[in-house]
């Protein structure tokens, strides 16, 4: 196992050196580069000098040289739009992504899990056919026209929620203990929930089929004929066998958040790597803009490594055949 891991990490590191290379690459190829937004008062000599302070009238090899040399040194180049180390504005942005697409990885999974076993079990009953009618309302619905739609709702016409940021601008400073903590919460609460509602239909719908599976199995009836309870067959036992194709998309799970992370944080102006990702874009922040990339690979193949790990430690089978 020990052998299987080391490989895993290996493979890891290959798939972010050629995200790198392309993200690299494929944003420089696009038109115009930092220093092209029209100004009048900026002139094509000062344009010049800045190109050559930065290094971007090089050849694209050199750069690409150099640029990775300032990833092996942990730097990942400078941000002319944040006038800062690229490093510094990750540091301060991921944790917030990875708070947001956590809770909601969680968030949906759990509330997916037990949808999923309560539709198996009732097959084709009124609980059934009500939740998989409400749930593909809600995966059909684009992220951010449901981030829109809930910001409407909550801070408009019902409005008990704050609309956007990650606390109060003017009243958290003053703040602490319990309602500083309440404060960010109430933050968190839409976000979180919109980010949560447009994944859970198609995860309940897996858990619901490898539940389907699991139950007529002949360890099923052999656990029934022992006595035990219907919840302890279902729970304990049935569970545990259909979790499989779940931790499966686990892995898969967190790309497709973080892809979604960047509508729910513009939307909801959550100051996270998708919402610098967004600005870094419009700003032709070169460096930025690949660093995120870079950080998004990172994160997916982390994700997959421990989907691997958790599928290993809940499959004895896998581990027999690793």
């Amino acid at each position: 196992m020990r052998r299987q891991i080391v490989a895993r990490l290996a493979q890891s590191l290959i798939v972010v050196f050629i995200v790198t290379t392309i993200s690299f690459f494929v944003i420089r190829s696009a038109p115009g580069d930092p220093f092209s937004y029209d100004l009048p008062s900026i002139t094509p000599t000062v344009r010049e000098h800045w190109r050559e302070q930065f290094g971007y009238n090089r050849p694209l090899p050199e750069q690409y040289t150099k640029y990775l040399a300032s990833v092996a040194h942990g730097q990942f180049g400078y941000s002319l739009g944040r006038h800062q180390p690229v490093s510094a504005a990750l540091a301060e942005t991921i944790p917030r992504t990875l708070l947001l697409a956590g809770l909601s990885l969680g968030l949906s999974f759990a509330i997916a899990i037990a949808i999923g076993v309560a539709q198996a079990v009732r097959r084709d009953g009124w609980f059934d056919r009500i939740t998989s009618a409400v749930l593909l309302f809600f995966f059909s619905l684009p992220d951010f026209w449901a981030a829109l739609m809930a910001l409407l709702l909550f801070t408009y016409w019902i409005p008990i929620l704050p609309s956007g940021g990650i606390v109060d601008p003017v009243m958290h400073d003053y703040m602490s203990g319990w309602p500083a903590l309440v404060d960010r919460l109430r933050h968190l609460v839409l976000p979180v929930l919109t980010l949560s509602l447009v994944t859970i239909a198609g995860l309940a719908r897996y858990q619901r089929s490898a539940m389907l599976e699991v139950l007529p199995s002949d360890f099923i009836r052999t656990a029934r004929a022992k006595g035990l309870t219907e919840r302890e067959v279902i729970w304990r036992h049935a569970l545990r066998a259909a979790l499989t194709p779940m931790i499966t998309l686990l892995g898969l799970g967190l790309p497709a958040l973080l892809g979604g992370a960047l509508f729910i944080e513009r939307v909801f102006s959550w100051p996270g790597m998708g919402l610098l990702a967004a600005n870094a874009i419009g700003a032709r922040d070169y460096d930025l803009v690949t660093a995120t990339v870079i950080a998004g690979s990172v994160m997916v193949v982390i994700g997959n490594l421990v989907a691997d790990l958790v599928h290993m430690a809940i499959d004895p089978r896998v581990r027999e055949w690793q």
